[in-house]
């Protein structure tokens, strides 16, 4: 059975993304808050990722393709966080909305500071069905970090179509 497959074989999966599509519908104002909300539901579910083929890397936190909207613009993935793997510290050129599914994310947020750098100002721990979210403002900076032990993997909705990930969702700071 292919990826594809597999994805619409997955019920939880499948509902998962039905929610999200129903709350991306909605009025702009406030889609990544809804759409966290449509997810939260689901991540404590094993069989979340059932039968889905979602490797890490030693390298670098690697993305998984769950679902696209093209239509809409928009695409949910799922990463995969081996112990001790980070973001860059970024803001976003879209609307994001994720959740923990298995393990735990520090979620680290930061200021700019002087010269245009950014200052961490505050770390929240995020566990399995833990979300949050952002409007598209790049102003608005955060990293995630895989700071324990265990893979960690998370659900990531955004405002973007799959192939525009790269130049469309992360604004990139240079550390401090």
């Amino acid at each position: 059975m292919n990826q594809v497959s597999a994805i619409a074989r997955n019920a939880t999966l499948q509902a998962m993304i039905e929610a999200v599509t129903a709350a991306e519908r909605g009025a702009d104002a406030g889609k990544e808050c809804r759409i966290a909300a449509a997810i939260a539901p689901f991540l404590d579910r094993a069989e979340l990722l059932a039968g889905i083929d979602c490797p890490g890397s030693p390298e670098r936190y690697v993305r998984h393709l769950l679902h696209e909207d093209r239509e809409r613009g928009w695409a949910m993935v799922a990463i995969v966080w081996e112990s001790g793997q980070a973001s860059p510290v970024h803001g976003h050129r879209t609307w994001c909305a994720l959740g923990v599914h298995r393990g735990w994310l520090e979620e680290r947020f930061f200021a700019l500071g002087t010269g245009g750098r950014p200052v961490r100002t505050r770390t929240l721990s995020r566990s399995r069905g833990a979300t949050s979210s952002g409007p598209a403002d790049i102003t608005l900076i955060h990293q995630l970090a895989n700071v324990s032990d265990a893979p960690a993997v998370s659900i990531h909705v955004y405002g973007v179509r799959y192939d525009r990930f790269g130049e469309g969702v992360n604004w990139v700071y240079e550390p401090a």
